[in-house]
């Protein structure tokens, strides 16, 4: 099996600009809704003139590499936990079931 530090090597990670589409989508969702956006999810702080309606939720780079990182560690330990399913039941190929089966336990650990 291949080292991490090579992986990323080869840029086997999801693209920042991918997580930061994401990231916009789902504010302006909320801000649809009229929900606004909530502070847990808020990355930079905006400028103190600037009022809470009328500001733009962003995302440092940091935050995009991280985020597209755990990302992609959540994607490859659901794969390896849906492959071992699929191996216990003779089978090579991973079917939704398997995911469905390992989803809520994999939801629990991270």
């Amino acid at each position: 099996m291949e080292d991490e530090p090579e992986r990323e090597g080869r840029g086997e990670t999801f693209s920042p600009d991918l997580m930061h589409a994401i990231f916009k989508h789902v504010w302006s969702r909320r801000t649809e809704r009229g929900g606004g956006v909530d502070e847990a999810i808020e990355i930079e702080q905006p400028a103190p003139e600037t009022s809470r309606r009328t500001r733009s939720t962003t995302a440092n780079a940091s935050a995009l590499q991280v985020s597209c990182e755990l990302l992609r560690m959540f994607v490859a330990e659901a794969v390896q936990r849906c492959a071992v399913i699929a191996e216990a039941e003779g089978t090579t190929i991973i079917e939704p079931t398997h995911l469905e089966r390992v989803l809520p336990q994999l939801l629990l650990d991270f």
